[in-house]
């Protein structure tokens, strides 16, 4: 964990957002490499969800949107996460994960009671992260959805609004503007990708449990007695459009929700060995017709479905998708930090997925203080710049720490110009994962690159 987070920082990926302010916890800024891996794994998404499927639209909808559908949705009464404050220190801490902390089964789900009694039989094992005392309150349901004053100028009574706690609310919303300006039949789906943000009690675990994130989220659309069949086309398809990513598939596994929302038919999530153990990266829901019959009734608009063909009317029933950014972000980190010796040193590598990598390729002149060569070399570059984004040109200290950078940030080939390619017209390109060096015709590095970098 800490070798990740620090390489995260040193390497331009994440930073603590306003950290020369000591920082805001639970939010985090992508910094240059970051913002780069972040888009290409938003992109790969994308390609999944909607391009390679015609069945699939995408959205994007409003981070504010009217407090009554977060009241129809049930957040206002029901968003909540169990809470307990340390009498000493007065930090707050999430009941259901001290208690996991210490092996004992909860869930933020589980009715406030059950939780209380949990928590008092095993109080004398839970110590208080900050203060190391045990003397907590009982346990309290904390509503998670952020409140904002957007609007409130004048009067205190107005209904508070929110930003939004997910993003799956407006696609709900949209239903029937998609499907009547697209002409959409059902079985069909919307995709978006989106900020949300929750009040997180106590965010940790880096970029796993944030305040701000961002969601990739599909509800798909079906009719209510195919609602399971198309479930498991989706887990199925999911569990593809993941391992097309380039993860290590023992780090992977399906975990069975043991505690469903009433509403639910079945729900799975897609786990990630995480440096502590494997825990939730997606989650992969059947849902009933319980959204758009809550906003139906919450707005008075008829939100049923009439197909055409058959002549019936009726509530689709919804599968989802739904996984964060950041967790998948941090997910692809770990799966692809690794450690070797090359060349008798050791060395640190990100083995990423050449078209998710942050930088494509970097060219370098052997020396910077050969005017011959950096010449060459910015000509390689240019050339190469015109087919290949993102690229770097590089002649900042010796080869061998021109490596070690890009090593660290993934980029999966080095484009050296040498005192032979100034008579050969070649160059050396070296490849990240096995350091092995060849001889490649600069006339014929772009086909290559380009050809191993597709999404």
């Amino acid at each position: 964990m800490e070798k990740i987070v620090s390489l995260c920082k040193r390497r331009g990926f994440v930073y603590p957002s306003s950290e020369i302010y000591s920082g805001f916890a639970g939010v985090y800024d992508y910094g240059p490499m970051g913002v780069e891996l972040e888009n290409n794994l938003k992109a790969h998404w994308w390609k999944w969800m909607v391009h390679k499927r015609q069945d699939i639209v995408g959205l994007d909808s409003s981070i504010f949107m009217n407090p009554q559908i977060w009241e129809a949705s049930g957040h206002t009464k029901g968003f909540f996460d169990p809470m307990v404050e340390c009498k000493e220190c007065n930090a707050r801490i999430r009941a259901d994960k001290m208690l996991e902390d210490i092996g004992v089964k909860a869930d933020e789900k589980m009715p406030e009671e059950k939780l209380n009694g949990l928590f008092q039989e095993n109080e004398q094992k839970i110590k208080c992260p900050k203060c190391g005392k045990r003397n907590f309150t009982k346990v309290k349901k904390f509503n998670l959805l952020v409140k904002s004053n957007l609007g409130d100028f004048t009067d205190s009574n107005m209904a508070p609004s929110y930003l939004r706690g997910e993003t799956c609310q407006g696609i709900y919303v949209n239903f029937k503007n998609v499907v009547d300006s697209q002409h959409v039949k059902v079985p069909f789906g919307i995709a978006q990708i989106g900020k949300a943000f929750r009040n997180e009690i106590s965010p940790r675990q880096f970029l796993f449990r944030g305040r701000e994130f961002e969601q990739m989220e599909m509800q798909y659309f079906t009719r209510p007695e195919e609602e399971m069949s198309e479930y498991e086309k989706l887990k199925e398809y999911r569990w593809k459009a993941i391992l097309s990513l380039g993860f290590d598939e023992s780090n992977l596994r399906w975990k069975k929700h043991d505690n469903l929302v009433f509403y639910a038919k079945e729900a799975y999530d897609v786990e990630y060995n995480f440096p502590w153990g494997f825990d939730e990266m997606e989650g992969i829901h059947a849902r009933g017709n319980y959204d758009l019959t809550q906003h139906s009734k919450g707005s008075g608009k008829d939100l049923s479905y009439h197909d055409s063909e058959t002549n019936e009317k009726f509530i689709p029933h919804i599968v989802e998708s739904s996984g964060g950014v950041g967790r998948l972000f941090f997910a692809i980190m770990c799966d692809a930090y690794k450690e070797d010796e090359l060349g008798g040193e050791t060395r640190v590598y990100l083995k990423l997925k050449p078209s998710l990598a942050p930088v494509k390729a970097a060219v370098f002149p052997l020396l910077k203080n050969k005017p011959e060569l950096v010449s060459k070399a910015k000509e390689v570059f240019d050339m190469l710049n015109e087919e290949i984004q993102p690229m770097v040109f590089d002649d900042n200290g010796n080869i061998g720490k021109r490596y070690r950078r890009q090593d660290e940030i993934g980029t999966p080939y080095c484009i050296t110009v040498d005192f032979d390619s100034l008579e050969k017209n070649d160059v050396t390109v070296r490849d990240r994962d096995t350091g092995k060096q060849e001889r490649v015709s600069i006339a014929d590095i772009g086909a290559r690159i380009k050809g191993a970098i597709s999404l």
